[in-house]
């Protein structure tokens, strides 16, 4: 891994030719940036305020404990939560959601998510609105590398596509949305990988961004020593591009969360930053960093928020943990995007692979259940405060409106101004593929 603090054969302008040429490949698996820069260059690349923030939520939630409760169902599918009535005459979500039931007119949830391929947890599906990675040849792109090559960066210096995850032992856990037959060139830019060791540096990861001090000096001694680089004469105008992308004050200052109002720092919270299992820290701190990040011109955020795998003990999790900090960072995230002007901009989607067994298990728990599932939609200049689907009294299955990931998917492309259903992007053997498997974007919505 390149240091970039390191001292061994150091050049009088303070950093090694050869460190020179290995920036530009840092998190783009092995391709110089510079590479990456002249491609889109030649490509042409639009700029736009459109954003996409993704949650994925590692483990698959239980949908009938949260949006789509069965009072009318036995007890051992009903489960221990009651429903509260929302802002929005008719709609009733889970009563550990009291945020989000007052702000449901700018929620939409989706209570007939289907599509799953099977009870495997992966984070594909979301990532794609596709079933079978490897249907092609290096699999399907997710939503934001597809986002990165056909729009690229809004400006050089900031990355179009970045990946708030972790390690996870679980690796779908930590995926941040895989890149697939595009490349690693339009992989994302990840503050917890390997990108974020070298910027960060000093083995700061994004959960202990509380130091700011050491973050910034880490940021400012970088700057001086490549100020120094940019007088070699073999750095050309890309490479110089590429040193920008990473000495950007834009891009250090969207992870300094000391220059928010501490309003809103209280209103977001911290939550748990410790990773849960093998899966992904409650890390409520990750939902501002994502409306900073999409505010300083990133295209595509995608953030993994916890492990809802809850084959057991799935009220008490619920209950104790899981869902009141969940409600309390979408329902920060969205006020907060309201109150900027950006709800128009900036869609959002939250959801899981698939959703829970109707019946609840001897352990108290729900099961894997690929038949049906749920999730929730904001901003984007969509239509919210309407429910979206309905499934059977017990919850096995979609009763009417059967909304497919695809769908999902291809209205978030609709909402960047790209039209999925006839827009392609090219394999590795330069064969034009759709973005989406025929899916429209949602009627309801747009």
């Amino acid at each position: 891994m390149l240091n970039l603090f390191g001292q061994e054969h150091r050049l009088c302008d303070g950093l090694t030719r050869r460190d020179a040429l290995k920036i530009g490949a840092l998190g783009f698996g092995g391709l110089s940036l510079p590479q990456l820069l002249a491609a889109e260059e030649q490509a042409g690349i639009g700029k736009s305020n459109k954003a996409i923030i993704m949650v994925y939520m590692c483990g698959a939630p239980p949908h009938q404990d949260m949006y789509d409760l069965k009072m009318d169902a036995p007890s051992e599918i009903r489960g221990e939560f009651k429903p509260i009535q929302t802002n929005v005459e008719g709609i009733e979500i889970c009563e550990l959601l009291p945020r989000m039931a007052k702000v449901m007119d700018k929620l939409i949830p989706i209570r007939s998510v289907v599509g799953s391929p099977n009870g495997a947890h992966d984070s594909y599906i979301c990532y794609t609105g596709r079933k079978k990675p490897n249907e092609v040849r290096g699999g399907w792109p997710s939503v934001g590398s597809c986002v990165s090559s056909l729009l690229g960066p809004t400006e050089a210096a900031i990355p179009p596509f970045v990946g708030l995850s972790p390690k996870a032992g679980h690796p779908p856990y930590g995926s941040p949305g895989l890149p697939g037959f595009l490349g690693q060139r339009h992989s994302a830019f990840r503050p917890n990988g390997p990108v974020g060791q070298d910027m960060v540096l000093k083995d700061m990861d994004l959960g202990r961004l509380g130091n700011r001090r050491s973050l910034l000096e880490a940021f400012d001694t970088f700057r001086r020593s490549a100020d120094s680089l940019r007088s070699v004469s073999s750095l050309d105008r890309l490479q110089q591009r590429a040193m920008d992308i990473l000495t950007s004050n834009r891009l250090a200052e969207a992870f300094d969360l000391s220059k928010e109002d501490p309003k809103t720092l209280e209103r977001y919270g911290k939550g748990d930053p410790k990773k849960h299992g093998d899966g992904a820290p409650l890390n409520l701190q990750h939902f501002l960093l994502a409306r900073r990040l999409v505010e300083a011109g990133c295209r595509v955020v995608t953030l993994n928020f916890g492990r809802w795998d809850f084959h057991s003990n799935n009220f008490k999790e619920l209950k104790n943990r899981y869902l009141p900090l969940w409600d309390q960072g979408v329902t920060a995230l969205v006020e907060d995007l309201h109150e900027r002007g950006m709800d128009s901009d900036v869609s959002l989607v939250t959801w899981g692979e698939f959703g829970r067994t109707p019946k609840i298990n001897k352990n108290a728990g729900r099961d894997h259940w690929p038949q049906v599932g749920g999730a929730l939609l904001a901003g984007g200049g969509m239509r919210a405060g309407q429910v979206i689907g309905s499934t059977d009294r017990l919850g096995e299955g979609p009763k009417d409106r059967p909304v497919h990931f695809g769908e999902v998917v291809s209205t978030l492309y609709h909402n960047m101004g790209i039209q999925a259903p006839t827009t392609t992007v090219k394999d590795f053997q330069g064969r034009p593929h759709f973005l989406v498997d025929g899916h429209q974007p949602m009627k309801e919505l747009i």
